[in-house]
């Protein structure tokens, strides 16, 4: 094959994803990143325990990307969750399967793969042009704004790896979307997700419970219900409880103007139980006292009680039980997207071929979060953009071949 000249642009897991496999074949691969180091977010999501994938059964697995699942289907039968974890094994990075089915290095740090990831791509001959940051096109080229100036790139063929429009500060400032735009590539609108909610707390409760954990609970939504925990903050919740119900509350906020959570905060007793063990308190015991003996709850969870459920539902055994098993919780919010784990919305599907090729720009392709997919947190997001890197990575190849 003739040699070819291949601009990546975003140094994150998608673009690095990428040029692994165009390095590999001979191309000449330079990777341009606006930042002074690559991958940041990742590098940031691997400080408590870089979570690369799930374990959980494939066929579920690729259910977890919404709408976009089927889109993204061959994308990841092409690198699998076990084929993540063979790659990283290759770079000296062995993993392990947490309590929760979620996959994590044995040194619990994204760190030592990145540096073996960014070693491998060198011995490959792969380029790297850090503080190069994408501000367009211009004359048949890419145009960067670097340290010595403007410069225009020429290439064969190019991919964008650019992320969506979480954590701004990372590099993912979506600033594209007008480049692109101009250029009549399909935009949906970025929109938080993996994000925590506004509730809007009293003053006592938000003073008193700000960054108080929830534990042992179920919440409900359309998206269906899950159990775990979550955080109360200053003013709302979030957590990966939360995160599992976003893109239902997020959707229901933006159609309807109104949304809630509904938490059983006692999943281990039946409401007929629940009901019998608070009719025995005695009626002069404070409500404190008839939810710690009656029910098991105390803490956040009684207060909880006490900030959202009605007067009247205090003093009736059967109406409490009924609010300890499905507490709803109003939300009127989310928090903005800048603060989000990841975010929805970007390329339309419909603007790429199924090699990930911009149908309005042949020769430049696109991966990672600047598509229109979202999933919770738990490996998913990673191992998206490391496989629609790579499916990008192939169909630049196959481009190059035509």
């Amino acid at each position: 094959m003739t040699q070819k000249r291949i601009a990546i642009i975003g140094g994150g897991p998608a673009g690095l994803a990428a040029a692994e496999l165009l390095s590999r074949s001979g191309h000449t691969v330079t990777v341009y990143d606006a930042m002074p180091t690559f991958a940041r977010k990742f590098l940031l999501a691997g400080k408590s325990g870089l979570n690369i994938t799930h374990s959980e059964d494939y066929a579920r697995f690729t259910t977890r990307f919404g709408a976009a699942s089927a889109r993204l289907r061959p994308a990841l039968d092409a690198f699998t969750p076990d084929d993540i974890r063979d790659w990283a094994a290759g770079l000296g990075t062995e993993t392990f399967v947490g309590s929760s089915g979620r996959v994590f290095p044995k040194v619990m740090k994204a760190s030592p793969l990145l540096r073996a990831w960014l070693k491998r791509l060198e011995a490959q001959d792969t380029a790297v042009r850090t503080r190069h940051r994408w501000t367009g096109f211009a004359d048949e080229g890419y145009v960067f704004e670097t340290p010595e100036g403007r410069s225009i790139v020429h290439c064969d063929a190019a991919l964008l790896a650019l992320g969506g429009a979480s954590w701004p500060r990372l590099g993912s400032d979506a600033s594209w979307l007008p480049w692109l735009s101009e250029r009549g590539v399909e935009i949906d609108a970025f929109r938080p997700a993996n994000c925590g909610f506004v509730v809007g707390w009293s003053g006592s409760f938000s003073e008193r419970f700000a960054g108080e954990p929830v534990k042992s609970v179920t919440a409900t939504s359309e998206a269906g219900t899950f159990s775990g925990e979550f955080v109360i903050t200053e003013s709302g919740i979030e957590g990966s409880l939360i995160y599992a119900h976003t893109a239902s509350l997020r959707d229901r906020l933006l159609n309807h103007g109104s949304a809630a959570l509904t938490f059983d905060l006692a999943p281990g007793r039946t409401i007929d139980r629940l009901s019998r063990d608070l009719a025995r308190q005695d009626a002069k015991s404070s409500f404190s006292n008839r939810l710690r003996k009656g029910a098991g709850l105390d803490g956040v969870k009684a207060a909880l009680l006490r900030e959202l459920a009605p007067e009247r539902d205090r003093t009736d055994a059967e109406r409490l039980a009924g609010m300890i098993k499905a507490l709803p919780v109003p939300v009127i919010k989310t928090r903005p997207i800048g603060e989000a784990i990841s975010s929805a919305g970007g390329i339309r599907w419909s603007s790429i071929n199924d090699s990930y090729m911009l149908k309005a720009l042949p020769g430049t392709f696109v991966a990672g979060e600047m598509l229109d997919w979202e999933a919770p947190t738990g490996g998913y997001l990673l191992t998206a953009c490391l496989a629609t890197g790579r499916a990008a990575a192939r169909g630049i190849e196959a481009w190059l071949q035509r």
